[in-house]
């Protein structure tokens, strides 16, 4: 059996099924989001475990490259990259296998772009995009181990709790990830 750190956290499980009555916030200037037409394994890798790496994202760290790349392929998930003074500042994935409801599966800053004031910003060009394509509702989960502005962003943003959790995660060791002391069980 492989050595694992056990990770104790709430997670909250949110949907949203209306569009925001606000107009969108724009992305200030020099800031865009592209997405990708093809994500190769690396790209994705990078960009998952550069915004998870504060925040025990550990789940895709341990899915097989052809499973992920089967994944990346699939025309239903979409990855989109926030790009601000040239690099990547953040990314989300929609997944759309369950249209006409849409899951926001991973959403995130990489650490520099954190405290920039781009996230709710940032987070309204995930919600509209879902919107766009015409979706029914859209949900997303958040956790104790993410950042703390996370759930106040997605309520601001229209979300509403459906429900919460607690789970233990047995998060393997070779792995590497920093795990918080509070969020040890």
């Amino acid at each position: 059996m492989e050595p694992v750190v056990r990770v104790s956290v709430t997670v909250t499980f949110l949907r949203m099924d209306r569009p925001p009555a606000e107009m969108a916030p724009a992305l200030p200037p020099g800031w865009q989001v592209v997405r990708a037409e093809a994500p190769t394994v690396p790209f994705y890798r990078y960009l998952y475990n550069t915004v998870g790496a504060d925040y025990v994202w550990w789940l895709r760290r341990t899915t097989p490259d052809g499973e992920l790349a089967a994944l990346l392929r699939d025309p239903a998930v979409s990855i989109h990259t926030l790009y601000g003074r040239g690099e990547p500042g953040g990314f989300f994935e929609l997944d759309a296998r369950y249209w006409p409801d849409v899951n926001l599966g991973y959403f995130g800053l990489m650490p520099w772009a954190v405290g920039t004031g781009i996230g709710y910003a940032f987070l309204r060009q995930a919600v509209d995009t879902v919107w766009r394509r015409g979706a029914r509702g859209m949900t997303v989960n958040t956790c104790t181990a993410d950042h703390a502005r996370a759930l106040p962003t997605y309520l601001r943003a229209g979300f509403r709790v459906i429900r919460q959790v607690h789970e233990v995660w047995n998060v393997p060791t070779r792995l590497g990830l920093r795990i918080p002391e509070h969020l040890r069980a």
